[in-house]
């Protein structure tokens, strides 16, 4: 994707060939910056403090982590400490451990001189997987736009999304957010709903942002706002990503994400969730029960970030002092609100018959 015209993606090699840039998304939507990580502990605080944020940019992140390791100690004990370090950053979303699985694999087994090498083309091979995944749930997900355009000619297709599931989240494309671009650049008349996404602002800070550099039209909205538009018929559907989905098809998404899709259900709007496959957790078949829910800090609660009219950007308590704030991170919408998973092979009804259509190798 392109900001000022130029082509971004979230991460790359810096160009000293083995530090890391990425985009700085706690400066977003007031600056564009980018961040240098130079080593495992700097990867960690970037995963930890949502420099990057976003299931599969946390995994490409998390694996270039492994590498920063590795260039500094490529022993067992030390590629093991790394893993644990990156691992616990960020419980819920799955594509952290499965990309970092992904690198021990591609390591362990080498000899230590030739280490380094190997975990650096494996982590540049992951980003390119995941921005080629991306571009396939994008097709598939712009047919299902095509679709709902053919029904209504001339008329908009208005698209409802939580959170921030676009390029930012991933290394390219995005998931959500793909079809959504597809369709737009298709020429597809489309508007898109974007729930503000409390208590980090996500979708009026991130998707807003990217959804007006691409040049998509699109609304902000407050969090509660979209069953209203829902009962109104000014909802074709909802898509949202995923941080983890198990493998009869309940999805851990941002908080917020359930009750929109109980608004769905009771209006009739079909709710999608798109996906790369290495968000689906084949060991667990209740979200509700077996998916750990990151606690955040209450003062993502109880301050917000914003700029003033003079360009000052400043942090301010919004709620009454000393009121304590629970906050967690996602909540779970169960398989029964979800109308389908699209993933890069297709897109799969929220069940386990579903999944293993498209994921065969999964069956045994």
């Amino acid at each position: 994707m392109k900001i000022h015209g130029r082509h971004y993606r979230t991460i790359w090699i810096a160009k000293d060939g083995w530090s890391i840039e990425v985009i700085d998304q706690t400066k977003l939507p007031f600056a564009f910056a980018t961040k240098h990580i130079a080593s495992v502990e700097d990867a960690t605080e970037a995963i930890k403090s949502m420099v990057v944020r976003g299931a599969p940019l946390i995994g490409a992140t998390g694996a270039y982590g492994l590498c920063l390791a590795l260039r500094v100690d490529a022993s067992d004990e030390a590629l093991d400490r790394a893993y644990e370090m990156l691992v616990k950053t960020r419980p819920t979303a799955i594509n952290l451990k499965w990309a970092l699985d992904e690198m021990m694999a591609s390591v362990r087994n080498r000899p230590r001189g030739e280490r380094v090498a190997a975990a650096y083309a494996r982590a540049a091979q992951l980003c390119d997987d995941d921005v080629a995944t991306n571009e396939a749930i994008g097709r598939h997900g712009l047919a299902i736009i095509e679709d709902i355009a053919k029904r209504k000619p001339g008329k908009t297709v208005n698209v409802l999304t939580h959170c921030n599931a676009g390029w930012l989240a991933c290394v390219d494309w995005g998931t959500a957010l793909a079809p959504i671009y597809m369709a737009h650049d298709k020429g597809i008349p489309i508007h898109v709903w974007v729930d503000e996404t409390r208590p980090r602002n996500q979708g009026g800070s991130l998707t807003a942002y990217e959804l007006g550099a691409h040049g998509v039209k699109h609304s902000i909205l407050t969090d509660n706002a979209g069953g209203h538009y829902m009962q109104h018929g000014e909802v074709d559907m909802c898509i949202v990503g995923t941080d983890r989905t198990t493998a009869s098809g309940d999805v851990a998404n941002k908080i917020g994400t359930y009750l929109k899709a109980l608004a769905a259900k009771d209006n009739n709007v079909p709710f999608y969730v798109a996906l790369p496959s290495s968000t689906i957790d084949w060991t667990i078949d209740d979200g509700v029960k077996e998916i750990e829910i990151e606690e955040r800090s209450g003062r993502e609660i109880t301050h917000v970030q914003g700029r003033t009219e003079t360009g000052e950007v400043l942090t301010v308590e919004l709620t009454a002092p000393g009121s304590p704030a629970r906050n967690p991170g996602f909540d779970v919408t169960p398989a029964r609100l979800v109308t389908g998973l699209i993933t890069e092979r297709g897109t799969a009804p929220a069940t386990r018959e579903g999944l293993l259509k498209l994921f065969p190798e999964r069956a045994s």
